[in-house]
């Protein structure tokens, strides 16, 4: 089901992990995709190198005012008008917050030029009077919501928002896998695995003091796969003369692919991290901090557990149950790899979103 013209989708910043989905929905389209997107602040630690292979490129300039930890952050995207004007797209797709300034002019534009609106994002948390009205002023200009999970897109309905007009793509960051699942040979040491940014709010401390409880009764290793501006911290903490604790850094292509094979346990205590669906692909169990929503998407007991974020207590529990049973742990990767083969994966997400225009089209 190809998309009978071209759309431009606007984004804040363009996150290299993106760049696989925007390429598959840009196939979806029988005049292509332009993606307009600016520069994020050094403060986020955003990695935007590389470039799509597929979809076409328009770089903004991004002017904020704060930074977006902060309540009152706004952007605006400096030279969108006209980029929007010079491509003509028959549909866009913009990020669904409130708090971009130049899409409400942009928006506008498309209503007169008659182009459909699809918003997409996370979901639509509480807000306080004024800024809720704001909020679901703007989110009531589209044509169609595409939430990350279920529990997004109940929050888009809590809005007001017609339920009928929400779609959810849930939130991936690569295709199908195509080869046959792994299969694990039990190793003397389990391993455990984390890959992600080092930065606080993944709790990596979290897990590192957890580990270090529980690996001499497992003879386990731990492996933490990333970089970023809490490394010198994360490795202090685990003390340099920890063997069983192992800092790889940044790692892609075939040496991060040999990381996840070689692991039996994948364990995220913190917020984000799409290197949850990346680690079903090559079929690992998870150990997941409840968030957002879309890792109820993605962590279901067939294939790993859910943890309390900043639980320690919990933590520990779910990794000492999870390797009592590592046979087990075995056939919980296989599920894994069933879930990212036939419910979530880019191209699903890209389809998704195809749908979406259509209803907001019509």
């Amino acid at each position: 089901m190809e998309f009978q013209g071209s759309i431009g989708l606007v984004q804040r910043v363009l996150p290299s992990y993106r760049l696989p989905f925007f390429d598959k929905l840009a196939t979806e389209c029988r005049d292509g995709l332009t993606l307009f997107a600016g520069e994020p602040l050094p403060i986020e630690s955003i990695n935007t190198l590389g470039q799509p292979s597929v979809a076409r490129l328009v770089r903004l300039r991004n002017i904020h005012f704060l930074d977006p930890s902060k309540k009152m952050y706004l952007c605006f995207q400096y030279g969108l008008g006209q980029a929007l004007r010079n491509t003509l797209p028959t549909a866009l797709i913009f990020e669904a917050n409130y708090r971009y300034l130049s899409s409400y002019p942009a928006i506008q534009w498309a209503k007169r030029s008659n182009i459909p609106l699809v918003g997409w994002g996370l979901g639509a948390k509480p807000l306080p009077g004024g800024l809720r009205q704001l909020r679901n002023h703007f989110l009531g200009q589209f044509g169609a919501l595409v939430a990350y999970s279920a529990t997004g897109a109940e929050e888009f309905a809590l809005t007001g928002f017609p339920r009928e007009k929400i779609w959810v793509a849930k939130n991936a960051a690569t295709d199908a896998p195509t080869a046959s699942a792994p299969i694990r040979q039990l190793s003397k040491k389990p391993r455990l695995l984390f890959v992600g940014r080092l930065q606080p709010r993944k709790r990596i401390d979290l897990l590192i003091e957890v580990f270090a409880s529980l690996k001499d009764r497992y003879g386990a290793e731990l492996v933490i796969v990333g970089d970023g501006p809490d490394r010198v911290r994360l490795e202090g903490l685990a003390g340099t003369r920890d063997s069983a604790i192992r800092f790889a850094g940044h790692l892609e292509g075939q040496a991060l692919e040999q990381e996840f094979l070689q692991a039996d346990l994948f364990v995220l205590p913190g917020t984000g991290g799409l290197a949850v669906q990346q680690a079903m692909s090559f079929a690992l169990p998870l150990i997941v901090a409840e968030g957002d929503g879309t890792q109820d998407d993605l962590v279901t007991p067939r294939n790993g557990w859910l943890v309390k974020p900043a639980d320690r207590d919990d933590l520990a529990s779910k990794i000492h149950y999870a390797l009592q049973d590592r046979a087990k742990l075995e056939k919980m990767g296989q599920e894994s790899y069933r879930i990212v083969q036939d419910e979530v994966n880019i191209a699903i997400m890209a389809k998704t979103f195809i749908k979406a225009i259509g209803q907001a089209k019509g």
